[in-house]
């Protein structure tokens, strides 16, 4: 498990010191859930494996969706070969639309992983530009220097993939994400045989899912919460609402099929729910009967206990079907007086809170929630701590590398790594941005590629937002915002009186924010050089002005004394009078309330 860093540039200027190694780059998803995204490039070629994306966390204020920073791949275009999808998740194809506004590259991905992922191309204007092209498990691609080997494995999406690297180190095993479920709902076994067959000709490095690495046992069938379901459709007398992600297509089909038994029709609403399940019904990977499906619009035309609906939000986001519901503002669904809600997901860390608010109003409903803490309605799709160790032992690498999670669970899928017999010395844990050069004796992390990272979008996926935004954004909705107004008269030496004392200006700009009635009307003193005049200060969700007026004039005198301390040079100078104003206030605040609220101080000239 050691970490040997050799810390020689900060750049991948020069990864290819030996004849021909592979140089492994991971851009997302080491260190963290989603934004997973992999590099695996020689002297001459590169390839790409998944373009994901992740959801904000709630300390990222008008952050929309997290790409990963792609400067590495930009900078080495013409190398690019290829784009590898392992499956049709978000966090795995979910920045493709990101990546191909910048890279005209071609994509390589199962049936439905495409028709998943075209949704977004189109929607973000780059669905004419794709270079889509269509693989089976078992297909064989050529790109340069790497040959890439597509292997069937089960997941909680059907036509997930492993890719088989075959490199000019030796073979590089990339699993994606799996789980050997025996008993799959589509059939469809992980395709063991040839998983067998590519260790016993000899896998150099395999990196592996590590998500659910500290789960112990195996991770159960999906097949194994269909009696749970099945009993939850007996005991609901009314409405049903089964809340699960969009893309768990395995799990949507057991709703449907139950429903059917049940006699109740299936109504679906969400848009990204609706989109998938459209998608997987037209190319077959859903067997849907056309007579149990209804427009959700026209669920209420029919009694309760006839009526299932299929929704979106099980990850408590706000403007999801299932939130909207629990505060009844869905436009046509409620949820009432006994009703049944399942959320039957795994509840993502970082967004307890937010599904606990969702389950909260629920209840205030009067429904009854059934979700993975209280019952068994969830499974999950990656493999626990023995599916790990049957790959590892399937694939006997001599390598080993853990992806997908955060640094515990890459640490914990190294010790399982361990415990099967490769030597603690083989095993390299690795995080984003570190580049990890393998060669036919050696696996080492040699140094860091220096722009890697997140992009974080606000809005449209061309609007990116710099950090600096963020943290001002995060320090407003910690401790608000400050404006002292100043006003400096520029009549120099002149004696004028028909300057005025500026208060227009102010009123003005206290009208515009909705604040004139916070004007306090302070003295102006004779003007000689540059002086001070009108002195306002305004909060927003800092201190509550009405209550607060002798902390806000204090800082007024605080303010109109640093103006006097500075030389007419410096009062000439917009932003050393900013600065001092604002360093003033701050220390002043800081010791006074032990907060200190955004400052922008602004200064005019009358």
């Amino acid at each position: 498990m050691t970490k040997n860093f050799e810390d020689i540039s900060e750049s991948a200027d020069t990864p290819f010191a030996t004849e021909n190694p592979v140089s492994i780059i991971p851009l997302g998803g080491l260190g963290e859930f989603g934004l997973n995204i992999m590099v695996y490039e020689t002297e001459n070629d590169l390839i790409v494996i998944d373009t994901g994306f992740m959801l904000p966390s709630s300390d990222m204020p008008g952050v929309d969706l997290i790409f990963p920073d792609i400067h590495y791949l930009v900078e080495r275009q013409e190398k690019i070969r290829g784009i590898l999808l392992t499956h049709g998740h978000e966090d795995h194809i979910g920045a493709l639309a990101y990546v191909l506004r910048q890279l005209d590259v071609p994509v390589y991905g199962t049936q439905l992983t495409l028709a998943i992922a075209t949704g977004r191309l189109r929607e973000y204007g780059v669905l004419g530009k794709a270079q889509l092209n269509t693989i089976a498990p078992g297909d064989t691609v050529e790109l340069g220097d790497f040959s890439a080997e597509f292997i069937h494995v089960t997941h909680s999406i059907p036509d997930s993939v492993a890719i088989a690297l075959r490199t000019p180190v030796g073979m590089i095993v990339h699993t994606g994400d799996f789980k050997f479920d025996m008993t799959p709902i589509d059939g469809r076994l992980s395709d063991v045989q040839t998983l067998a067959r590519l260790g016993s000709e000899g896998v150099q490095l395999l990196i592996s899912d590590s998500t659910n690495a500290e789960r112990p046992g195996q991770t159960p069938s999906e097949r194994s919460i269909y009696d749970t379901i099945d009993n939850i459709f007996q005991k609901t007398e009314q409405k049903l609402f089964l809340c699960t992600f969009s893309s768990s297509l395995h799990r949507i089909q057991q709703f449907v099929d139950l429903a059917s038994i049940h006699r109740r029709l299936v109504a679906v609403t969400g848009r990204s729910l609706l989109n998938n399940v459209r998608t997987a019904s037209e190319l077959g990977y859903l067997d849907l009967n056309p007579d149990y499906i209804i427009d959700a619009r026209d669920a209420s035309q029919f009694k309760p206990h006839e009526v299932v609906i299929l929704t979106t939000g099980s990850q408590g986001e706000p403007r999801s079907a299932l939130a909207l519901m629990a505060l009844d503002n869905h436009s046509f669904l409620k949820v009432e007086q006994g009703d049944t809600v399942v959320i039957s997901a795994r509840i993502i860390p970082g967004n307890e809170k937010s599904i606990g608010n969702v389950v909260n109003h629920l209840l205030r409903r009067g429904a009854k929630i059934y979700h993975e803490r209280n019952a068994n309605v969830h499974v999950s799709g990656h493999g626990a701590s023995e599916d790990l160790k049957l790959m590892l032992n399937l694939l006997q690498p001599k390598f080993f590398m853990p992806m997908h999670g955060e640094y515990q669970n890459l640490m914990r899928h190294a010790e399982l790594a361990e415990s099967v017999g490769i030597p603690s010395e083989n095993i390299r844990v690795a995080e984003d941005g570190e580049l990890i050069r393998l060669t036919p004796e050696t696996c080492e992390v040699f140094g860091r590629e220096g722009r890697s990272g997140r992009v974080l979008v606000d809005g449209k996926p061309e609007i990116e937002l710099e950090d600096i935004v963020l943290r001002d954004r995060i320090q407003l909705s910690q401790d608000g915002i400050l404006i002292p107004i100043v006003i400096l008269h520029s009549d120099i030496g002149t004696g004028a009186n028909n300057a005025g004392d500026g208060s227009g200006a102010i009123e003005k700009m206290l009208t515009d924010i909705d604040d004139v009635d916070k004007i306090i009307q302070t003295d102006v003193p004779s003007k000689t050089a540059l002086s001070a005049g009108q002195i306002e200060i305004i909060s927003r969700g800092f201190v509550y002005m009405d209550k607060s007026e002798e902390l806000i004039e204090e800082a007024k005198e605080i303010t109109r004394r640093v103006i006097e301390n500075l030389s007419d040079e410096q009062k000439h100078e917009t932003e050393i009078v900013q600065d001092e104003i604002r360093g003033a206030l701050r220390r002043f605040f800081s010791k006074q309330m032990q907060r200190t609220p955004f400052i922008f101080p602004v200064v005019m000239r009358v």
